[in-house]
């Protein structure tokens, strides 16, 4: 459990400051979250608002992240610290609830994280559910900490340019702000920003929640908090945000589309020209194949065959694997669940054990008890070519990727995706599906990607266990018997840039450019 200390109250000042960047006058930015690596995570959400604060703040800009203090806070490891701000949010009727800040930091750096400290709300052993299902108050818990949010904004010496939401649970913060701007005027001119990390997940609950917004129910109308009689968060955010983003340009096309809308594609289609996709990064301080302490042996570009011999060679002795540096090794993490693919997974991995082929399958993950029971039958029936580590393990993550030499991730749909950038980053070479994030950082190999020097991976030509195949077909054809050209694939996917530095630096272009159309905008 981290400490908490008390010092008094600690706040720091966040005024605009004057910066000599390039372009840009430093800005003010907050981000809301439910999660931030290293206090809360679920998925790739905590990363995002774990790293992408930190590296905004290093391109000169003041950046400051407000989530809850849940139970896992208190389990990281981070000092926390007391501050003697509290508040009580009028959450239906006459019923108060009570809460306080609590502050601490994301490590490495000076951005200063606000915690909403209500243990009745928050003080769970998981973030939204347990075994029976997401926690039944989830709209109350919700609505409360968007509205606590914005009351402690109002508490500390905030002159906020930008408020970054993300994903449903801060979905109603854009439309608070707007309904009641007199209950805001901290944040009336102040730019809002909502994150999109996937679409599946929105937030909906039955209109009988609406309350818990403090809102009259005037409000509750289909341009923003209701969506076919029920109160949808993330719709909510949508509708009321000045600017949507989403976390790959290609998912913020897709989710215009009905496929990929989740019933939203509507709302989505209009935001117009304010929707953009923006690509997540990688922590390079951690996923990198030079300096990453989890490995056996490190490697970089200039000798990556040995280190990920190297690395094989040790994954294939500690999962009774059949030692060899010819049999391909081809690697899986992530959760074991439908949108993955692995419809399309468990049957190639079955075909390549009845016909005995000489491949090698390394899978970590967890998730569907039907996925986690075929893999186990098959790692019993094909124990020399099949390894399955039911679970997270974090440090065998990193060995998989230095030693498997293809990636397999067919997900069905993709927002992101990292694996596929560790991938990359490590020399693995990504086997994917053409949608999302996947597309647009894995160039499919061709004769022309080839010749011309862009290829990074391959794409499933069908989205079937027979294009999977198909697709491991050509990528192994390439590997053993077009060297020349599958080194040079190796090194290109290795030197790939996707640090979170460069999508910092687009975030940063959109903070400028929205934020100096709302002031031209109030202008007029």
């Amino acid at each position: 459990m981290g400490s908490i200390k008390s010092p008094g109250l600690l706040l720091t000042s966040f005024r605009r400051q004057k910066l000599a960047l390039p372009g840009y006058e430093s800005l003010n930015i907050v981000y809301l979250t439910s999660e931030a690596v290293p206090f809360a995570k679920t998925g790739g959400l905590a990363d995002v608002c774990g790293t992408l604060p930190r590296e905004v703040a290093a391109l000169g800009h003041q950046c400051a992240v407000i989530m809850p203090a849940f139970r896992s806070v208190y389990r990281a490891g981070i000092q926390i610290e007391t501050t003697d701000i509290s508040f009580a949010i009028p959450m239906s009727g006459k019923k108060l609830i009570g809460g306080r800040l609590l502050k601490s930091k994301l490590p490495d750096s000076n951005v200063p994280v606000w915690l909403i400290d209500q243990p009745q709300y928050f003080d769970r052993e998981s973030l939204y559910g347990d075994s029976l299902g997401d926690y039944p108050d989830n709209a109350e818990r919700f609505a409360f900490f968007c509205r606590a949010a914005l009351a402690a904004i109002a508490r500390i010496d905030m002159n906020v340019d930008v408020l970054h939401c993300n994903d449903w649970q801060t979905g109603l913060v854009p439309a608070l702000i707007q309904a009641t701007p007199q209950r805001y005027p901290d944040v009336n001119d102040t730019t809002t920003i909502m994150t999109i990390h996937n679409m599946a997940y929105q937030g909906q609950f039955p209109a009988q929640a609406f309350p818990w917004t403090g809102l009259d129910w005037d409000h509750f109308t289909h341009e923003t908090f209701e969506y076919y009689g029920q109160l949808n968060f993330l719709k909510t955010g949508i509708a009321s945000a000045d600017y949507v983003t989403t976390v790959s340009p290609r998912y913020a096309m897709e989710i215009r589309t009905p496929q990929h809308g989740c019933g939203l594609e509507g709302v989505i289609e209009s935001k117009g020209g304010r929707l953009m996709g923006i690509i997540n990064g990688i922590d390079e301080t951690i996923w990198n194949p030079a300096t990453d302490v989890k490995l056996p042996v490190q490697f970089d570009q200039s000798d990556w065959e040995a280190g990920k011999v190297a690395n094989k060679r040790s994954l294939q002795s500690e999962f009774g694997l059949e030692v060899s540096d010819d049999v391909p090794m081809i690697g899986l993490v992530g959760r074991l669940a439908e949108q993955k693919g692995w419809d399309l997974i468990l049957p190639v991995i079955r075909l390549h054990v009845e016909e005995a082929r000489p491949t090698q399958w390394m899978i970590l993950g967890s998730g569907d008890k039907r996925i986690e029971d075929d893999l186990a039958s098959l790692a019993e029936q094909a124990p020399h070519q099949v390894a399955a580590h039911i679970g997270f393990h974090d440090a065998l993550a990193h060995r998989i990727e230095a030693g498997s030499d293809l990636f397999v991730m067919p997900s069905h749909y993709e927002p992101c995706g990292l694996n596929q950038l560790y991938s990359l980053r490590y020399g693995t070479i990504p086997v994917v599906t053409a949608t999302g994030g996947l597309a647009d950082t894995v160039v499919d190999t061709t004769p022309e990607t080839l010749a011309n020097e862009t290829a990074t991976g391959f794409h499933l030509h069908a989205n079937s266990p027979f294009g999977l195949d198909q697709a491991l077909g050509r990528a192994l054809q390439l590997r053993y018997h077009e060297k020349k050209s599958w080194n040079n694939l190796v090194r290109r996917a290795m030197a790939a840039d996707w640090s979170w530095r460069k999508s910092a630096s687009q975030y940063v272009e959109l903070y400028a450019n929205a934020t100096s159309l709302n002031e031209n905008s109030l202008k007029k």
